[in-house]
């Protein structure tokens, strides 16, 4: 952040390895945000010192990411494209957020960013921004041409990195951008980007791979509350974590340990280019399986319909970066009302990549045993279902006359 223009700052905020390396003339502050990924932040911090930073910044932010950020994503059942769960997208608001709260509180009239010009990320970040402190202005480096003219790649980044003793994460022996919050841990760029080869085996950082986990599943019982869970329990070590940051970690560690939340897609960014990106999301997939069941099992038929489709425009909304736009607090405000009835306790297993439900029970429950069952009559009438089959049958009645129809003239 800069109270006044000066060359291109190193990007604030965590981002993704290509962030500027940029020599600079001055520098103002730096913020960087701890959203759960595995760094060292003194170093980080030692870093920002010795590039010429005044003022640095390390956030905490991650009880903020989980409560503000991912349960409104676990309500929505978000996932892009039937299959991404937004891990990146979604860290994009929390960062950004914190970070012209710190300009405001700076008094700085300038942001800036890491992010590419070809990517999501830009987007979500300078929206947020413009949403929350509408006359700042952003330096992006990838964007101006004087930088993106030097520096052509990952490669002169990293060769001019080494030339300057700027340590940075990416080495020619994995050659790919990562980015890493609590939710998940994304993989794009580099090798990645012939979306034919496939993944070197030590690319996953977060999960274990399938076959190497263990034989024997790990047991959970989920209990969900307006559709956010409260607790989860291991039910044969009745080890418990009832905190929103402690629910998700331990969620992450049972998801990584079996494998569970591996993807390697080719999506739509929203400038307009598809990208092939591999994902590790653990407990957010555990959370997406549960979650959708006690769903299913407490919410009406038509109200759930609905919902659905909410779920699909909260996920295209976020991905886009429109998480502080009008269109997404009335989304978030209608799914919440969805689930205040989402509530009760699911069982399932974790074992070998994949999530088992095992069973569910909730006071709000609509499953009527009695009603269902095969064994007992219920306050049902089975010949009410001959007037109820006739009357959708009509529909395909005419349908098929009409066929007939149009057959014999030709």
């Amino acid at each position: 952040m800069q109270t006044h223009p000066s060359p291109p700052p190193l990007p604030m905020g965590h981002s993704r390895v290509e962030e500027s390396p940029a020599p600079l003339e001055e520098m103002g502050s730096r913020a960087h945000a701890n959203i759960g990924q595995d760094e060292d932040f003194e170093a980080a911090r030692k870093k920002a010192e010795s590039l010429g930073a005044k003022k640095v910044f390390i956030e905490d932010l991650r009880r903020d990411f989980v409560e503000d950020f991912i349960w409104p994503s676990v309500q929505a059942s978000a996932v892009y494209e039937d299959r991404y769960l937004l891990g990146t997208a979604i860290a994009r608001p929390c960062i950004a957020r914190r970070q012209v709260e710190i300009a405001r509180k700076e008094g700085a009239q300038f942001v800036s960013h890491g992010a590419t010009g070809k990517g999501n990320d830009q987007i979500r970040f300078e929206l947020t921004c413009y949403a929350l402190y509408p006359e700042v202005k952003i330096i992006a480096p990838w964007r101006i041409p004087e930088f993106y003219n030097r520096f052509r790649g990952r490669t002169d980044l990293m060769e001019y990195a080494q030339k300057h003793g700027i340590p940075v994460p990416v080495t020619p022996q994995a050659p790919w951008s990562m980015d890493a919050n609590l939710m998940h841990i994304s993989y794009e760029s580099g090798i990645l980007e012939n979306p034919k080869s496939h993944a070197p085996a030590d690319l996953y950082l977060m999960t274990k791979n399938p076959e190497d986990s263990p034989n024997v599943p790990d047991v959970l019982e989920i209990e969900f509350r307006h559709g956010v869970p409260v607790k989860v329990m291991h039910v044969k070590e009745g080890k418990s974590k009832d905190t929103p940051l402690d629910i998700f970690s331990y969620l992450n560690e049972i998801g990584g340990k079996h494998g569970v939340g591996r993807i390697d897609i080719v999506e739509n960014r929203f400038i307009g280019m598809k990208s092939r990106g591999i994902y590790e999301t653990p407990g957010g997939t555990i959370l997406l399986n549960a979650h959708l069941d006690i769903e299913t099992f407490t919410m009406d038929k038509e109200v759930r319909r609905i919902k659905q489709g909410l779920g699909i425009k909260f996920s295209e909304l976020v991905y886009n970066g429109f998480w502080y736009s009008p269109e997404c607090d009335f989304v978030r405000h209608c799914i919440t009302k969805s689930q205040e009835n989402v509530e009760g306790k699911v069982q399932l297993s974790v074992f070998k990549g994949q999530v088992y439900i095992l069973g569910r029970e909730s006071a709000k429950s609509l499953y009527n045993e009695e009603l269902v069952s095969m064994d007992v009559q219920g306050d049902y009438d089975p010949g009410d279902a001959s007037g109820f089959i006739r009357i959708n049958a009509v529909r395909l009645r005419e349908h098929h006359r009409l066929q007939g129809f149009s057959a014999t003239k030709q």
